[in-house]
C-alpha cells in the first residue's frame, strides 16, 4: 500500500541529486576567484617519488589541464550500520578552490522508503545529515572528528578521480616500497594521512586511513578505513575503477558498508555550479 504512493517520491529525490548538489555548490560561493587550469608538465612531477610519479603517469596527470573541480555519479548499494544492504545512488561535487566536498546520496530503505543524505566539507567543517522522505530528521553530524573525517574523503576522492587537485594543496608523498605510498594533507588547522597501494599497472588497488569515525549505534569510533578496488577502465578521457568498497576495520571484525561505482561518462572536470 506504501509503494504506489513513496515511488513517486522516491523517483524525484533522484533526479534532483545532481540538481541539489550543484545548487548547494553555487550558494558556497564555489569556486572561489579563477582557478588555474593550466597543463601540467612533467617537471612538475618530476621530483615525486617512484610510485607517486607510476599513479601519475597511469591516471594521466602529466600533459593534461589540472583539475580543480568535478562531479560525478556514483551508483551501488550502502549498508547502514550493519542494519542490511540498500539501493544507494549519490552525486557529489568537489572543489580544490577552496578545498570543498557536497555529497548527496539517496538511500532506498527497505525498497520503499527514501532516505537523503547529504554529507559535505564546506569552510574547513564537516557534517553528516540524513532525513526520511528528504524531510525528517535522522541523523545530523557535526564536530571536529566530521571535519576531520570529511578531509580525508576528500583526498580519497582527488587520488581516485582527480589526482592534479593535490598538486595545488599543502601535500607530502612518500615512498613506503615500490607498489606503495604515503600522503599527508593539511587544510587550515586539521592534518590527514593515508597510505596507498598500487597495481603493476600504477592504479590504486587500496587506500587506508585511520583519519576517520564511524558511526555506530553506540556512537562514533575511530577506526581504520579502507575503500579497495577492482580494476580501471578509462571512459571519456577520465580514469575510473570498475568498482570499489569502503570497509571499517572494526574491533569485532571488518564492515564492508559501501559497494559500487561512479558511473561511466558522468564525471566533469573543471565545472562551475
Amino acid at each position: 500500500m506504501i509503494r504506489p504512493v513513496v515511488r513517486p517520491v522516491l523517483e524525484l529525490l533522484g533526479r534532483d541529486l545532481r540538481a541539489t548538489a550543484l545548487a548547494q555548490a553555487a550558494s558556497a560561493g564555489l569556486p572561489h576567484g579563477t582557478p588555474d587550469a593550466s597543463t601540467v608538465e612533467a617537471d612538475e612531477v618530476a621530483g615525486l617519488p617512484a610510485p607517486v610519479q607510476r599513479y601519475l603517469r597511469f591516471m594521466r596527470v602529466v600533459g593534461s589541464p589540472r583539475v580543480w573541480s568535478f562531479a560525478a555519479r556514483f551508483r551501488g548499494r550502502f549498508n547502514l550500520q550493519g542494519r542490511g544492504w540498500m539501493p544507494a545512488e549519490a552525486w557529489q561535487y568537489n572543489c580544490a578552490h577552496p578545498v570543498a566536498r557536497i555529497f548527496h546520496m539517496r538511500l532506498d530503505m527497505a525498497g520503499v522508503v527514501p532516505m537523503v543524505g547529504r554529507d559535505t566539507l564546506l569552510d574547513g567543517e564537516g557534517r553528516m545529515v540524513g532525513r526520511l522522505l528528504g524531510v525528517v530528521p535522522v541523523a545530523n553530524g557535526t564536530g571536529p572528528e566530521y571535519d576531520v573525517g570529511e578531509l580525508t574523503t576528500w583526498l580519497n576522492d582527488a587520488l581516485v578521480l582527480a589526482p592534479s587537485m593535490l598538486l595545488s594543496q599543502q601535500v607530502t608523498w612518500e615512498e613506503v616500497d615500490q607498489e606503495r605510498f604515503d600522503v599527508t594533507l593539511t587544510h587550515g588547522r586539521h592534518t590527514v594521512r593515508a597510505r596507498v597501494w598500487l597495481d603493476e599497472s600504477g592504479a590504486i588497488r587500496d587506500f587506508s586511513s585511520r583519519d576517520r569515525w564511524a558511526a555506530l549505534p553506540g556512537g562514533l569510533a575511530q577506526a581504520e578505513w579502507t575503500t579497495p578496488f577492482d580494476g580501471w577502465v578509462l571512459a571519456a578521457g577520465h580514469r575510473l575503477p570498475l568498482s570499489g568498497k569502503a570497509i571499517w576495520h572494526l574491533e569485532d571484525g571488518p564492515l564492508t558498508y559501501v559497494e559500487g561505482a561512479f558511473v561511466p561518462g558522468s564525471v566533469a572536470v573543471n565545472l562551475r555550479p
